[in-house]
């Protein structure tokens, strides 16, 4: 693979496993330094050690963090700052649901899925804005890459945090789009539909022919960090090409 990233320094939220690691093995691929982070140190020891196990030349880093928890977030980035220096790619890619009516949710279920999911991709951006101010001599578009969902639209029974949590990620990521442009920061927002990582309501561990296959958002991650300098693709709808018939 060509090494699209060379030099390039990434941050990557909930890197240990489906999209998040995904998006980390093409990374590492195409030559960057990448930092993982992740909420269970047994499956970032795991990944870690999976990165690597292709490219026992590359800078991989791990860190255990949860970033609906502002504080952690603030360590994740410090500990970035010492093991790799100035960041260039932020990856927020963290996330969570829990599914039921609205009425049988508790305040904890809700505050979760909103610290994760929202919250979390402010703190994470918030912490990377601060470096990319402080690299702005530098040549080069600085990048945040959200990963949100088809549910950022598409409301669905039982979903109501979750996709409150995803409308509102997509309202962020277009008001830092705009807040930002101007500083040389790209922002996008990628919406897949159904992927094969066993997170969609109820479904651990299930294998899937019909659904995105993760891979395939780590690859459409690099196609946008591909374009020129002069393009942004902000965001991104992703579907299963033949999901099953009803």
């Amino acid at each position: 693979m060509e090494q699209l990233l060379s030099g390039q320094k990434a941050i990557i939220t909930g890197g240990s496993r489906g999209i998040g690691f995904e998006i980390a093995r093409a990374f590492v691929e195409s030559g960057a330094e990448v930092l993982i982070c992740g909420r269970s140190h047994d499956s970032l020891e795991a990944a870690h050690e999976a990165l690597l196990a292709g490219h026992p030349e590359a800078r991989v880093f791990r860190f255990v963090a949860d970033v609906g928890d502002s504080g952690q977030v603030a360590a994740l980035f410090a500990y970035a700052d010492q093991q790799m220096g100035p960041l260039d790619i932020l990856v927020n890619n963290a996330g969570g649901g829990t599914f039921r009516p609205a009425a049988e949710l508790t305040v904890a279920e809700w505050d979760t899925m909103i610290g994760t999911n929202l919250s979390g991709a402010f703190y994470c951006s918030r912490e990377a804005l601060q470096r990319f101010r402080v690299k702005g001599k530098q040549s080069g578009a600085k990048w945040i890459v959200n990963i949100s969902s088809l549910a950022a639209k598409n409301p669905f029974a039982g979903g109501s945090a979750y996709n409150a949590s995803k409308f509102g990620l997509n309202g962020f990521s277009e008001a830092l789009m705009l807040d930002h442009r101007h500083d040389d920061v790209r922002v996008t927002s990628i919406m897949p539909g159904s992927v094969d990582t066993g997170f969609n309501r109820g479904e651990p561990g299930e294998k899937s022919a019909w659904k995105i296959a993760p891979e395939d958002i780590a690859e459409i991650v690099l196609d946008i960090l591909r374009k020129p300098h002069r393009t942004l693709v902000s965001r991104v709808e992703v579907r299963p090409s033949r999901p099953p018939q009803k």
